[in-house]
């Protein structure tokens, strides 16, 4: 099964490979609603105000990972 080994060897990836192998393959299928996308920009936009302003701290994206790293 062709599948079964892609799943495999994709399962042994270090976290933020799998991570970003799984965002792509999502994207390949995914067929989002123009409302929503709508919405994420408008939330986006919200965010990135509050972060300029100081309202909103940030963390770095591997400070995320590391978090919920399972390794």
């Amino acid at each position: 099964m062709l599948e079964q080994q892609i799943l495999k060897e994709a399962l042994m990836l270090p976290l933020l490979k799998r991570v970003a192998l799984a965002e792509k393959i999502l994207a390949s299928v995914e067929q989002p609603e123009l409302e929503i996308s709508e919405l994420w920009a408008v939330e986006a936009e919200s965010r990135i105000d509050a972060y300029d302003t100081g309202e909103m701290g940030a963390i770095s994206f591997e400070q995320v990972f590391k978090k919920y790293q399972t390794e």
